[in-house]
């Protein structure tokens, strides 16, 4: 029973530092777009593993908060 406590903390923790790490990454990326007034967390255009690696997230963010992402800068 020990092993699976220390499986299920090792996954929480793993879940609450790629939560943190979104949050962060979000924080610092995030702009609000003039046309239209809505926030954006605009991802890096030359960096698709970055976005991949978040987009689960994105998608619970935009539907929670209604913050949308862009890769790469608007235009």
């Amino acid at each position: 029973m020990r092993r699976g406590r220390r499986t299920a903390a090792l996954v929480l923790a793993a879940l609450g530092i790629y939560l943190g790490g979104y949050l962060w990454f979000r924080s610092a990326r995030r702009e609000v777009w003039a046309r239209d007034g809505r926030a954006y967390v605009i991802f890096p255009a030359g960096a698709p593993a970055v976005y991949y690696f978040y987009r689960p997230l994105s998608y619970a963010d935009a539907a929670l908060t209604g913050t949308g992402s862009h890769v790469g800068p608007h235009r």
